[in-house]
């Protein structure tokens, strides 16, 4: 995708960033906001927008029952999640329900950050987003993080507590490996250390900044 020229007279600047469970996007996503980039995550609003007593929640509870929801109130989402994974039609209500509100709640963010920070870009986080044309209409271009899919395996067990299974299951309910890195702009590979993403994560961040600058 072409970039955009970055200053604050014109539309927002978005870098939308992806990955595979277990690649690695959150900790990528907190080394961008180390730099001062403002982050939009659609999972984090996908959380929120679930909290105890949240319409969206009392839509679930309404559509899907009180059986996925916990003795405090609050979303069973282990439960829910692999109800929806065994059920087809169970999982298009869930995105019916969640994924607009996701959306609006995203671009709501991205203009306020916009209007009150000013940033050179910024960062939208969104697990799904070659399977979404909405997402891709509203970025300048699409960062990829990556890395080989039992390394994925591994980091999603360790973080989820899910077993080998469970993660592959959610594997295959994203686009793959392959079309993810076909489809990026930029790749960015996360095999190594931490450490070792920051730099990466730098570089990329350092070109852009330069980038828009020369653009103004």
């Amino acid at each position: 995708m072409p970039l955009s020229i970055c200053h604050n007279s014109t539309p927002m600047y978005v870098v939308a960033l992806t990955g595979g469970i277990g690649s690695g996007k959150s900790e990528a996503s907190k080394l961008f906001a180390n730099l001062g980039i403002p982050v939009v995550d659609t999972d984090v609003i996908a959380h929120e927008l679930t909290g105890l007593d949240s319409p969206v929640l009392k839509e679930i509870h309404r559509i899907f029952g009180a059986d996925f929801l916990n003795a405090d109130g609050t979303l069973n989402r282990a439960k829910l999640r692999t109800h929806i994974f065994s059920n087809a039609d169970e999982k298009l209500k869930l995105e019916q329900l969640m994924h607009p509100a996701i959306y609006q709640k995203a671009l709501q963010m991205l203009q306020e950050n916009e209007q009150k920070l000013h940033p050179t870009y910024q960062l939208l986080v969104v697990p799904l987003l070659f399977e979404s044309t909405r997402y891709q209409s509203i970025s300048n271009t699409t960062l990829v993080i990556d890395c080989d899919e039992s390394l994925q395996i591994n980091r999603a067990m360790a973080r989820s507590q899910l077993s080998a299974d469970e993660v592959k299951k959610l594997m295959l309910a994203q686009t793959s490996r392959e079309n993810r890195r076909n489809l990026a702009d930029t790749i960015i590979d996360n095999n190594g250390t931490v450490s070792e993403l920051a730099e990466k994560i730098n570089e990329f961040h350092k070109k852009l900044i330069k980038t828009c600058i020369v653009s103004k």
